[in-house]
């Protein structure tokens, strides 16, 4: 794999602002010719370095403006137990990301709900119902202080 220079960065920096910038518009934001920004954008793709485009929805706009972290505790911590939470885990369209932690907890979830009814349901339905589960400690978020995906470049 190739070291990235300050081009790549400036062109990863760029895509991370506005992942729907044309190659055109690119090209003149880091001021190099369309060609030479194709190459090195389809190059940077296909090292890795660029995983993916996505949009970034409104949750408030289509019922999810509540956000909830949940702090899972297993009741066992074999492999079984994460292979059966993980694959359970991943059926749930409301989990927006679950990460294996070390501390105090084995898991911590972000979901997206409409409410606090929803979450209940959530809870009970989905939480309390995947493998393993021993014991959650939810966080109501109240306020969203910084959300960002951007990484720096």
């Amino acid at each position: 794999m190739k070291e990235i220079d300050r081009i790549d960065r400036k062109i990863l920096r760029a895509m991370q602002d506005d992942g729907r910038l044309s190659n055109l518009e690119l090209a003149e934001k880091i001021s190099l010719s369309p060609t030479a920004t194709a190459e090195r954008l389809k190059r940077l793709t296909r090292d890795g370095y660029i995983i993916s485009y996505t949009a970034k929805l409104s949750p408030e706009r289509l019922d999810r403006g509540m956000l909830v972290f949940v702090e899972v505790k297993l009741d066992r911590t074999t492999p079984d137990v994460f292979d059966s939470f993980s694959e359970a885990v991943q059926r749930s369209d409301d989990v927006m990301e679950c990460h294996m932690v070390a501390g105090g907890f084995d898991y911590l979830v972000k979901a997206r709900v409409k409410g606090m009814e929803a979450y209940r349901a959530f809870l009970s339905d989905v939480i309390l119902s995947l493998p393993g589960v021993r014991e959650t400690h939810t966080y109501p978020v109240m306020e969203e202080v910084k959300n960002t995906g951007k990484l720096p470049v």
